[in-house]
């Protein structure tokens, strides 16, 4: 399948996961509906353990393994699960498209890669975008306090971000499936511990509506959507695949309107217009891959990464 044609259906499924948060944690404490989300994911990827043994452990990796798992699921559920009680689910769409801008960043902080003068602008703008949508939101029944929400979902969104850069890393040596496994395994073993600390559903709280959105975020958006995601970016570079996250809250928008019935006001939409100006801006920004030759043992030939770096549009080279 071709990678354009996977970071579409990963965001379709990204987005549409926002519209099964607020279904599930309507009904169910968010530390259960994520646990049983990586429960379902975990459960799923062990019927697929053929897959899931496809990879090639290369000394180091643990950290990049360690820092995935922590990041996605474990923080970015916890700030998103928590985000969605707050914020409503088009708003939190919207900030979701800072996450180019960020992933730049962490590149540029982690990976020491060139960062254009359009990304700064764009950043600006995106950042800009989003405050703005969070003082001009009102509270309401979606959105009981936007300015929390909107703050923990754009801490998602950081974790989402250097989940990104360490896919990136691991994705050509470990299966998606093993990816996807490794983040049940741990989300799973994350969220557990919650569960001591809240109040449990009896068997007359239960919903059927509910119970069905957290088998579809376990199932279709993180085996699904990861797993597409996973496979296309160990096609493409990071900010080409972080460039398709804009879709998600253009799904998150139209799926909102059509089955939750959100509205939003002239200033939101003038919010939103601001960050999606901010992200085409960062979207000049071109980075150049380099396919970095590998040894018999499989390490890197070049010991220092650190001076790799992007290179810059051809109107801002310099010669």
């Amino acid at each position: 399948m071709p990678a354009s044609l996977c970071l579409i259906i990963a965001t379709f499924l990204w987005g549409s996961s926002f519209i099964a948060l607020k279904y599930a944690i309507a009904i169910y404490d968010p530390a259960l509906v994520i646990f049983l989300r990586m429960l379902t994911t975990l459960v799923l990827s062990l019927c697929l353990w053929r897959y899931v043994i496809r990879f090639e452990y290369l000394k180091g990796d643990w950290k990049y393994l360690v820092g995935m798992s922590l990041a996605e699921p474990c923080l970015y559920f916890l700030f998103e699960g928590h985000a969605m009680e707050y914020t409503s689910a088009s708003q939190a769409g919207v900030i979701v498209s800072c996450l180019p801008i960020i992933i730049a960043l962490l590149a540029f902080l982690l990976l020491k890669e060139y960062i254009s003068k359009s990304i700064v602008v764009g950043f600006t703008l995106c950042i800009g975008g989003s405050i703005l949508l969070t003082l001009l939101s009102p509270s309401s029944e979606q959105a009981p306090n936007p300015l929390l929400g909107n703050f923990l979902e754009l801490m998602a969104m950081v974790c989402a971000a250097f989940y990104t850069v360490s896919i990136k890393h691991l994705a050509n040596r470990y299966s998606p499936l093993t990816l996807i496994a490794l983040q049940g395994i741990s989300g799973s073993l994350f969220f557990a511990p919650f569960l001591f600390f809240i109040d449990l559903p009896s068997e007359n709280q239960h919903d059927l509506t509910a119970l069905m959105s957290i088998l579809y975020l376990g199932s279709c958006v993180t085996l699904g959507g990861y797993g597409m995601y996973n496979y296309a970016i160990s096609k493409v570079s990071v900010l080409t695949a972080a460039a398709y996250s804009n879709l998600i809250p253009i799904f998150t928008l139209i799926l909102s309107a059509i089955i939750l019935g959100e509205v939003l006001n002239v200033w939101q939409w003038l919010s939103i217009f601001v960050v999606f100006i901010g992200v085409m801006v960062s979207q000049r920004h071109q980075e150049l891959v380099v396919d970095i030759p590998l040894n018999e043992s499989g390490e890197d030939i070049c010991a220092d990464t650190s001076n790799l770096k992007s290179v810059p549009e051809a109107s801002e080279s310099k010669g």
